[in-house]
């Protein structure tokens, strides 16, 4: 692979500036002015072999449900471990922040743990968590039923035609649930918690600082905790980056999701219309073909019923946006989705292909929701989603509105407790970020606008490839030998650098 250097950016002071004042404006509840008391240092952790992996060690930590109340009421973190497996070369932890909102990060450990302990080669003991709400922590849940946790219904996607008016009703319906059921644990999800929480397991491991090696949602909680404790981060890699903008975080970080399937789409349009397919893979004849393809036979399952007359869930245009945008996660989906492309199409004005819908977890939901609503205030007036979304649609159609439409945010019953933390250029220079140019979920662009914001304490790497996660997931031997250098050994390329 071969890379080429580019000078690093300045920061755009103009965007910063815009940005600290559209936060000015909001409105702050009495405890966003109260910084949070000081909790008590946490005990050791009390590491035994984990149940389902006797090669990692896992322990349970306790840390304040409400950090402006330390001694109230707590909640459990469960914290994994992959000792290095050469203590002589022993530098410190490297920490695993998971992505999401709502990721599990010991999941996480458990798949790369040991293929990157071998890249660092034993360097660091390596630790993740899973985040207050998800897997082993303490979990949260807003009492949806199982329709309301279909992928459709969670990151909502318009009715044909675009109207939004059951998104509206259903937003307000899981608001309200999420308040009801979720109470104070569903209050509590918030980025700038999740870097307390870090803080503390920091502490519980006993280091003086951490590296970490944040991914998507992971890359934000990363740079607030650096913006938070700058003198508590060694090493801090942040692999697809979100745009930090203060004035919108969860809220653009959905809406960039439009032009982010644009970028992407292009990859599988060449995949899919590629000679060597066979009849069960290949869309088209030509990649520029594939798109209208799809397009057109979303439009005509925008026809179908989510169920048949025997009750079984069939493909429905929606169904079929939403498993093209998370099959451009990572090529290995490609073929699937080629196949349900066509053998739907094949099925002309016949019943389409039968479908099991995806799902997320309950706490994943919650998780996922608590975050994007409390971090800032999304608007209230249905009417301006609603413009948003004919907009998006004409703009971005594979993604038919979807990243415009109404979340149950716009309805939420708990107001933000604090105003979000504005990335700057101000802390050391110890920040490697690493990026796909063609992400479908953390578009280069808003990558761009983190590097902006982070002037000299960054470098990045930005990488020829698609999908969605960038080191040690795309084979792209130039931005991997980078990143890897940086955490063995700290050095870090002069200028920003595309690995091609």
């Amino acid at each position: 692979m071969s890379m080429t250097s580019r000078k690093a950016p300045a920061p755009v002071l103009a965007l910063a500036a815009c940005a600290a004042g559209v936060v000015a404006t909001l409105a702050a509840t009495p405890a966003a002015q109260a910084a949070p008391a000081a909790a008590a240092k946490p005990p050791a952790l009390a590491w035994a072999p984990c149940a389902d992996a006797p090669t990692r060690e896992c322990a349970d930590l306790s840390v304040p449900l409400d950090y402006r109340d330390p001694k109230g009421r707590s909640v459990s973190l469960a914290v994994s471990r992959l000792r290095s497996d050469r203590p002589e070369a022993r530098r410190g932890t490297l920490l695993l922040i998971p992505g999401g909102p709502g990721g599990s990060g010991r999941d996480w450990l458990g798949r790369v743990g040991e293929r990157l302990r071998e890249e660092t080669r034993g360097v660091y003991d390596i630790v993740s968590f899973d985040p207050r709400g998800v897997g082993g922590s303490t979990r949260a849940d807003c009492g949806l039923d199982r329709g309301d946790l279909e992928i459709t219904k969670i990151r909502p996607w318009p009715a044909p035609g675009g109207d939004i008016s059951g998104s509206i009703a259903a937003a307000r319906r899981v608001a309200e649930s999420c308040a009801r059921v979720g109470g104070a644990l569903i209050r509590s999800f918030s980025t700038a918690n999740e870097a307390r929480d870090i803080d503390r397991i920091r502490q519980a491991l006993g280091e003086r600082k951490l590296s970490a090696w944040g991914v998507s949602y992971g890359t934000y909680v990363g740079a607030v905790y650096a913006q938070k404790y700058p003198d508590r981060v060694d090493r801090l890699v942040l692999d697809s980056s979100l745009d930090p903008d203060p004035s919108r975080v969860g809220r653009g970080w959905t809406a960039n999701i439009a032009a982010a399937t644009e970028d992407r789409f292009p990859d599988f349009a060449r995949w899919a219309a590629d000679p060597a397919r066979d009849a069960r893979h290949r869309v088209a004849e030509r990649p520029e073909d594939v798109r209208p393809s799809v397009l057109a036979l979303a439009e005509r399952l925008d026809r179908v019923p989510e169920r048949g007359p025997d009750g079984t869930q069939q493909l429905t245009g929606n169904r079929l946006r939403a498993r093209l945008q998370m099959a451009l996660y990572d090529d290995k989906a490609f073929p699937a989705l080629a196949e349900l492309i066509v053998s739907a199409r094949a099925a002309g004005e016949a019943a389409p292909p039968a479908v099991e819908p995806a799902y997320g977890s309950p706490e994943e939901a919650a998780t996922l929701l608590g975050v994007l609503c409390n971090d800032v205030r999304w608007p209230r007036s249905p009417a301006s989603y609603e413009r948003a979304v004919a907009v998006d649609r004409l703009r971005y159609p594979l993604t038919a509105g979807m990243p415009a439409n109404v979340m149950p945010c716009a309805f939420w019953k708990n107001d933000t407790a604090e105003k979000p933390v504005r990335i700057t250029d101000e802390g050391p220079s110890n920040i490697l970020m690493v990026q796909n140019l063609r992400d479908p979920a953390t578009p280069h662009s808003g990558a761009l606008r983190m590097r902006e914001s982070l002037g000299e304490r960054a470098r990045m790497v930005s990488v020829d490839s698609g999908g969605h996660g960038a080191y040690l997931r795309r084979g792209n031997a130039c931005g991997d030998r980078i990143v890897t250098a940086f955490l063995t050994t700290g050095e870090r390329p002069e200028r920003d650098v595309l690995c091609r």
